[in-house]
C-alpha cells in the first residue's frame, strides 16, 4: 500500500489531546500536525523522536500535516496510521498474500453486523460460511521480538471480540486480525497489564471458536505492505 508522497521528517516536540502533535520540520519551523491514533502510542512519541509526516494542500483542512511514522533507533520504522490496516489487508487478500483468508469470491467493507458494530473485511464465497474478519492496528514494542496488544483500555474491542464469536455461533467464521506495523516482531501476545478486560474477552472469544492471525509488515517512507506471519502466544 503506497503513502501519501512525499513524506517529510520532522522532530517531535509534543503529543497531546490524543489526536494532535507538534513538531519541528528539518527547515526548523515549528507546525501542529494531525495524529491519526486514539491509542496511547507508548514507545512511539518520546520527546525528539523523528517522525514523518505528509502534507496536504487542501484549503479545508486546520491542520496541512499528518504523522505517519515514527522512527525508533532499536526498531526502526513504526506505521501509526489507524486507517492503514484494513487497507493494508485487503490489499494483501485482494493480492493473494494472505492465503488464511483466500479462496472467497467476494470481499466487502464495513458491513452492518452485531449490535451497532461494522465488519471491517466480509469475505464471502459459494458453498463456505462467511468470514467476518476484524483488523486491529499493533504498534507496541516492549521487548525485542515482540509485538502486543492493545496499548490501552478499549471497551470497543471488547465488544469487537464478543461480537465475533457470537458470529462463530451462528455459524460463521470469525478472524481477529492483528497488523503489525513494523518488520522486526517474531510473535505477538495479549497486554493483561494493561487492559485485562480485553483480554479476558480474547480468550472467552477463542473458547468459541474464533481464530486469531499476526502479521509483520514492511515499513518504508514510500508503502507499508504484509511481510509474514507470527505465532500468536499466550502471555
Amino acid at each position: 500500500m503506497k503513502l501519501p508522497l512525499p513524506l517529510m521528517p520532522a522532530t517531535l516536540i509534543r503529543r497531546y489531546k490524543r489526536f494532535l502533535a507538534d513538531v519541528r520540520l528539518e527547515t526548523g519551523e515549528e507546525v501542529t500536525a494531525t495524529c491519526p491514533n486514539t491509542g496511547t502510542m507508548l514507545g512511539l512519541c518520546s520527546e525528539g523522536a523523528r517522525v514523518w509526516l505528509s502534507r496536504s494542500d487542501s484549503p479545508t483542512r486546520k491542520y496541512a500535516h499528518t504523522w505517519h511514522l515514527t522512527e525508533r533507533d532499536d526498531v526502526g520504522l513504526v506505521g501509526i496510521d489507524t486507517s492503514l490496516p484494513n487497507r493494508i489487508a485487503q490489499e494483501a487478500i485482494e493480492e493473494g498474500l494472505l492465503p488464511e483468508l483466500a479462496g472467497y469470491g467476494t470481499l466487502r467493507r464495513e458491513v452492518k453486523y452485531g449490535t451497532n458494530s461494522r465488519i471491517d473485511l466480509l469475505l464471502e464465497g459459494e458453498g463456505r460460511p462467511p468470514c467476518y474478519v476484524e483488523i486491529k492496528n499493533v504498534t507496541l514494542l516492549r521487548q525485542p521480538g515482540l509485538a502486543e496488544f492493545p496499548d490501552c483500555a478499549t471497551a470497543r474491542g471488547t465488544k469487537h471480540l464478543a461480537e465475533m464469536a457470537e458470529m462463530v455461533r451462528a455459524g460463521h467464521r470469525a478472524v481477529m486480525l492483528y497488523v503489525i506495523q513494523n518488520a522486526g516482531p517474531t510473535r505477538f501476545t495479549l497486554t493483561p497489564d494493561l487492559d485485562p478486560v480485553y483480554f479476558k474477552a480474547f480468550q472467552a472469544a477463542r473458547k468459541a471458536g474464533v481464530e486469531a492471525l499476526a502479521f509483520t509488515c514492511h515499513v518504508s517512507v514510500d508503502s507499508i505492505r504484509l511481510k509474514s506471519q507470527v505465532p500468536v502466544i499466550d502471555p
